[in-house]
């Protein structure tokens, strides 16, 4: 497996509601390989976020990265952003719980 990891902060004023909400609707998405996303809201400071994105492999995580498709994605995300997230991507190399492949 192979994803992303990315920290970000909303603007200050931001609807939360509305950001998952928005966020929320990408669940909707056919994109080939992608497994799941994971956004944490930090309890030290409600404007500060995680975002953790899983996919099958690196493969199937460039050609997301490449969709004209995920840019629009990415251009509805960033509106709610102060600035562009910090990404930090990667190999998965484990995974546990009842749920993890």
């Amino acid at each position: 497996m192979y994803g992303t990891i990315a920290k970000f902060r909303v603007k200050q004023g931001v609807d939360k509601a509305e950001f998952k909400r928005k966020m929320d609707s990408f669940d909707s998405a056919n994109i080939k390989g992608w497994m799941a996303d994971y956004i944490f809201q930090m309890d030290a400071d409600s404007d500060e976020f995680y975002l953790v994105a899983v996919f099958r492999d690196k493969v199937s995580y460039q050609a997301n990265a490449d969709d004209p498709s995920q840019h629009e994605r990415y251009l509805v995300f960033r509106s709610f952003l102060e600035s562009d997230p910090e990404w930090n991507d990667g190999e998965i190399v484990s995974a546990t719980g009842p749920n993890a492949k």
